[in-house]
C-alpha cells in the first residue's frame, strides 16, 4: 500500500520528495519522483493547433500598449522612449524563456499559477493567481476603453461605453463556444496585426529613405534627435516613469503558457512559439516606434489617437488612416479575447484548489471554463461603467494598475524557473532540455529589475495612487487567505495537485 505524505499548505516545498511507505512496518522508506497532476487541467479539449499557437504568441505581444499607448509615451519622453521599450523587451524575452522551461517541464492550463503551486507552495499560487486577475481586470478595461476611443475617430460624439459593451458581449460568446473558436479568432486577428505592422514598416522605411514630406515635416533618421530638445527632450526621468506603461505593452506574452494545456503536442509547439515572439518583439515594437519618430516630431503624437493613425493621416492619404484604425480596433478585440481566455483558465485552476468560488471551475458542454469567463466579464462590465464616469482617464488608470499585476506575474515566473532548475540540478526533477539562458543570473536580474520598476512608481503622483491601491488589494487577499486555508483543510479533495511535490 502506498501513502503520499502531505505537508501544510503554507510550507514552501524543498523538493519533489514523495515518501512511499509499504504496509510492512519493517519495510524501508524510499524516495521517488512522481509526475505532478493538476486537477485544474482536467476536462479541457486539446484542440489548439501549431498554427494557432504560433500566431497567438505573436499577436499577444501586439496590443493596445503599442497601437494606442505608444502615442502618449512618445509625446511624454520623446524618441528616447525607445530605450524604455528596449529594456522591457529584454525582460519580456527572459520571461518567455523562463516560462518556456516551465511549460516544457509540465504543460498546464493553470500556467504559472500551477507552477507556483508545485514549486513555491499554495499561498504563493493563491496570491499570484489573484494578482493576475487584477492584471486582466484592469487591462481588459483598458482594451475595452481603447475600442471606444478608436471608434471616436469616425464618430466623435459616440459615447465610449456603447461600443465597449457590444464588444464584450461578442467576445464572451466567442470564448464560451469553444477553445477552437477562440484560437481561430486569435489566429486571424494576429495575422491582421502582423500584416498591418509589416506594411507600415515597409512604407515608413520607403518614406524615410526618400525624405518625403509628411505633415509638413521631412521624414528622416535625424528626426530622432532634431526636434525640440533632441533625443530625450524631457530628460531621463520620463524614461523611467513610462516603464510601467511599457511593461503593460508587452503583457499577454505569458498567454503561451496558459495555451499549453489545450495545445496539440505542446512540447514541440511551445518552444517554436517562444522563439518566434522574441524576434517579433524587436522588429515590431522597436522598429515601428523608431519609424514613427522618424516620420513626425514626437509632440505630434497624443494619447487620444493611435500613433499609426496619426502618422498615416499626416501623409494625406485618409483611407490609410481609416484602414489602420480598423487594425487597432482588431488589436483591442484580440486583447480582450485573450484576457477572457486566460482568466477563465486561471480561475478554474484556483477553484480546483478551493481558492476561488466553486462556480469559477465550471466547464460547459463545449469544455470551456464558463464560470471563470463569466466572472471576468462581470468585472469588465465595471470598466464600462468607469468609461461612463471618467472616460478621459479610464485608459491610463487601467494600464497603470494592470502593470502591477504583470510585474507580480513575471516575477513569479522567474522565481519558479529558478527553483525548477535548482531541483533539476539536484536530480529531483527530470531535465526537460529547454533551458533559460544565463541561469541563475538572468532570472535574478529579471526579479531585481521588476522590483526596481515597482519602487520607481513612487516618483509619479498618479502611480503612487495606483501602487497604494494595489497594495491594499494584496493586503485584502492575504487577509482572506487564513479562511481559504481553513476551508482547504476541511476539504482534502481541494488539494489541487497530486504527485511530484507535496505541500
Amino acid at each position: 500500500m502506498t501513502h503520499i505524505t502531505q505537508r501544510s499548505h503554507d510550507d514552501v516545498p524543498q523538493g519533489p520528495r514523495i515518501s512511499t511507505t509499504r504496509a510492512d512496518p519493517q519495510a524501508s522508506t524510499i524516495e521517488e519522483t512522481q509526475p505532478v497532476v493538476d486537477r485544474g487541467d482536467q476536462g479541457y479539449a486539446e484542440t489548439l493547433t501549431n498554427r494557432q499557437v504560433q500566431m497567438m504568441a505573436i499577436g499577444g505581444a501586439i496590443g493596445v500598449g503599442l497601437f494606442l499607448g505608444a502615442g502618449s509615451r512618445l509625446r511624454s519622453a520623446g524618441p528616447a522612449v525607445l530605450l524604455s521599450y528596449a529594456f522591457c523587451a529584454v525582460i519580456a524575452f527572459l520571461v518567455m524563456r523562463a516560462l518556456g522551461e516551465l511549460v516544457i517541464h509540465r504543460p498546464s492550463s493553470g500556467s504559472f499559477v500551477s507552477y507556483a503551486r508545485e514549486l513555491l507552495g499554495d499561498r504563493w499560487a493563491y496570491a499570484v493567481g489573484w494578482m493576475y486577475m487584477l492584471n486582466w481586470m484592469t487591462s481588459g478595461i483598458a482594451e475595452l476603453t481603447a475600442i471606444g476611443t478608436y471608434l471616436q475617430f469616425w464618430w466623435p460624439s459616440l459615447p465610449m461605453w456603447i461600443p465597449s459593451l457590444v464588444a464584450l458581449a461578442i467576445l464572451v460568446s466567442v470564448n464560451l463556444i469553444s477553445v477552437k473558436a477562440f484560437g481561430e479568432f486569435e489566429f486571424w486577428a494576429a495575422l491582421l496585426k502582423v500584416v498591418a505592422l509589416t506594411a507600415f514598416i515597409i512604407v515608413a522605411i520607403g518614406l524615410v529613405a526618400s525624405h518625403v514630406n509628411v505633415g509638413g515635416h521631412r521624414a528622416a533618421v535625424s528626426n530622432l534627435w532634431r526636434f525640440d530638445g533632441g533625443f530625450a527632450p524631457q530628460g531621463v526621468l520620463p524614461l523611467v516613469l513610462v516603464i510601467q506603461g511599457v511593461i503593460f505593452a508587452y503583457a499577454t506574452i505569458e498567454l503561451v503558457g496558459t495555451a499549453s494545456g489545450e495545445t496539440q503536442n505542446p512540447r514541440k509547439v511551445i518552444p517554436k512559439a517562444v522563439h518566434a515572439v522574441v524576434f517579433r518583439l524587436v522588429v515590431f515594437y522597436l522598429g515601428s516606434l523608431a519609424l514613427l519618430a522618424m516620420l513626425l516630431p514626437y509632440n505630434k503624437y497624443s494619447a487620444d489617437e493611435s500613433p499609426f493613425v496619426t502618422a498615416f493621416s499626416a501623409m494625406g492619404v485618409g483611407w490609410i488612416g481609416d484602414a489602420m484604425n480598423i487594425v487597432v480596433i482588431t488589436a483591442a478585440f484580440s486583447s480582450v479575447n485573450s484576457g477572457l481566455y486566460a482568466t477563465g483558465r486561471v480561475l478554474k485552476s484556483l477553484a480546483a484548489a478551493g481558492e476561488a468560488p466553486k462556480f469559477a471551475g465550471t466547464l460547459n458542454r463545449f469544455k470551456t471554463p464558463a464560470g471563470g469567463i463569466l466572472m471576468t466579464a462581470s468585472v469588465f462590465l465595471l470598466g464600462v461603467g468607469l468609461e461612463y464616469v471618467i472616460p478621459e482617464r479610464a485608459f491610463e488608470i487601467s494600464i497603470n494598475t494592470a502593470a502591477v499585476g504583470v510585474i507580480w506575474t513575471w516575477a513569479t515566473i522567474f522565481w519558479c524557473q529558478l527553483v525548477l532548475r535548482r531541483r533539476v540540478n539536484q536530480g529531483l526533477i527530470t531535465d526537460s532540455g529547454f533551458h533559460m539562458p544565463g541561469y541563475p543570473v538572468t532570472g535574478i536580474f529579471g526579479i531585481v529589475s521588476l522590483a526596481g520598476v515597482t519602487a520607481l512608481m513612487v516618483l509619479d503622483s498618479q502611480n503612487r495612487i495606483v501602487l497604494a491601491a494595489s497594495l491594499v488589494y494584496i493586503a485584502v487577499m492575504l487577509l482572506i487567505w487564513p479562511a481559504v486555508k481553513r476551508n482547504k483543510a476541511r476539504h482534502p479533495e481541494l488539494n489541487a495537485q497530486e504527485g511530484g511535490i507535496t505541500f
